[in-house]
C-alpha cells in the first residue's frame, strides 16, 4: 500500500511538471480578470458515435475574416473594424513604430482579453455573446508603460453563435492553402459523422505531435503559434496542441473553442467541441460509445494511456475555464 501511494504521487508530480511549462505566467493575457465558470455543461450521459450512414463531406469549408470598413473605428496609428461584428470577430491593426502595441477586448462576461497587435489587420474573436463591448488600443511609451490610443464601448448583436469558433483568428490561425486544413480534410476523409472527424484528428496530433518541454520553459509573452510549422517539426507545447486541434476542426465545420485557464494552480490549454445532436463537448480524451472524457491533447500525447492522468482529469472538475479563443 505504501508503494501504491508513493507511485500515485510521483504520477501526479509529474503530470504538474509537464504542465507547468503550458503557460504558467499566464502568457495570453497578462490583463487580470474574473475566473469563468464553464459555460456549457459535459454531455457525459447519452451520447452514441455514429459509424454508419452516409459519407461525410470533408471539403474544408474555411472562413475568411475580412476588414470591409463598414464599421471603422480609428485613432493615430491603429484603425479597429467591425464591419462583422455580427460574426462573432473584429480586426484590428496598429500602423505606428512603437516596441509594442496591445489591444484589449471586454464583453458582458467582464473579462478582459489582451492581444499584441503585429501590424497587419488580425482577426479577434467576440466570445461573450451579445451586448455591450469595449475596444481599446494601446501603445508601449517606455517599459511596461502604455498609452491608450483609442477606446470604443459599442453594443454588438452576435447573429452567428458559432462564428466565434469556426473563423481563424491570431491565435487559431489558418488559411485555404495551410497544411493543417489538407491534413484535416485528409483526416476526415470517408467518415461519417462530426465524431468520426474528432476522433480522427485527435488521434493525430496525440501520437505524432510530442511535447517540447525545452520551448515551454523558455516560451514568451505573447507567443502565437504557427500551425503548419507545428505539424512539421510535430513537437510543440499546449498552446500548440490546442491551436493545430483547433484549426483542423474548424476546418471541417466543427465549431471548436481553444480553452485558456487552470488545471489545479497550473496554466494551460485545452478544446471544445460541438456536436450536433450532443451540443457542446467540455472536452475529450476519448470517446468509448458511452461517456467522455476530457480532451486534453497534451496531457494524452505525453502520458498514454496512463491511470492515474485519467484520474487527475477526472469529470473536469479540476480544470477551470479563464479565456475562450
Amino acid at each position: 500500500m505504501h508503494r501504491k501511494r508513493i507511485y500515485i504521487l510521483f504520477s501526479m508530480l509529474f503530470i504538474l511538471l509537464l504542465l507547468t511549462g503550458c503557460g504558467g505566467n499566464d502568457s495570453a493575457s497578462k490583463v487580470s480578470a474574473s475566473t469563468n465558470d464553464k459555460n456549457s455543461t459535459n454531455n457525459e450521459d447519452s451520447a452514441k458515435e455514429t459509424s454508419t450512414g452516409p459519407i461525410r463531406d470533408n471539403t474544408p469549408k474555411v472562413l475568411v475574416p475580412a476588414a470591409d470598413g463598414t464599421t471603422v473605428y480609428n485613432a493615430d496609428n491603429c484603425s479597429i473594424d467591425a464591419s462583422h461584428a455580427q460574426e462573432g470577430y473584429i480586426m484590428a491593426c496598429y500602423t505606428g513604430s512603437a516596441a509594442s502595441a496591445k489591444l484589449q477586448i471586454t464583453g458582458t462576461s467582464g473579462t478582459t482579453y489582451t492581444y499584441t497587435l503585429h501590424g497587419d489587420y488580425e482577426a479577434f474573436p467576440l466570445t461573450d455573446s451579445s451586448g455591450m463591448y469595449t475596444f481599446k488600443a494601446l501603445e508601449n511609451i517606455q517599459g511596461d508603460t502604455y498609452a491608450i490610443l483609442l477606446s470604443q464601448d459599442t453594443d454588438i448583436t452576435i447573429s452567428n453563435e458559432f462564428g466565434p469558433y469556426l473563423y481563424p483568428n491570431q491565435f487559431v490561425s489558418f488559411n485555404a492553402d495551410s497544411e493543417a486544413v489538407s491534413l484535416g480534410a485528409d483526416l476526415a476523409k470517408d467518415t461519417h459523422s462530426d465524431l468520426d472527424v474528432v476522433t480522427n484528428i485527435f488521434n493525430y496530433v496525440t501520437e505524432n505531435i510530442t511535447y517540447d518541454t525545452d520551448k515551454a520553459q523558455t516560451v514568451e509573452s505573447g507567443y502565437v503559434p504557427d500551425i503548419d510549422e507545428i505539424l512539421k517539426l510535430k513537437t510543440g507545447i499546449c498552446f500548440d496542441y490546442a491551436s493545430v486541434m483547433t484549426s483542423m476542426l474548424r476546418s471541417q465545420n466543427i465549431p471548436t473553442r481553444m480553452e485558456f485557464g487552470y488545471v489545479g494552480e497550473i496554466y494551460h490549454a485545452w478544446i471544445s467541441v460541438r456536436i450536433d445532436d450532443v451540443g457542446w463537448v467540455d472536452g475529450i480524451i476519448q470517446f468509448d460509445g458511452t461517456s467522455w472524457s476530457l480532451m486534453d491533447p497534451t496531457l494524452v500525447a505525453s502520458n498514454g494511456e496512463n491511470n492515474s492522468v485519467k484520474e487527475f482529469i477526472g469529470d473536469g472538475s479540476n480544470y477551470t475555464t479563464k479565456y475562450v479563443y
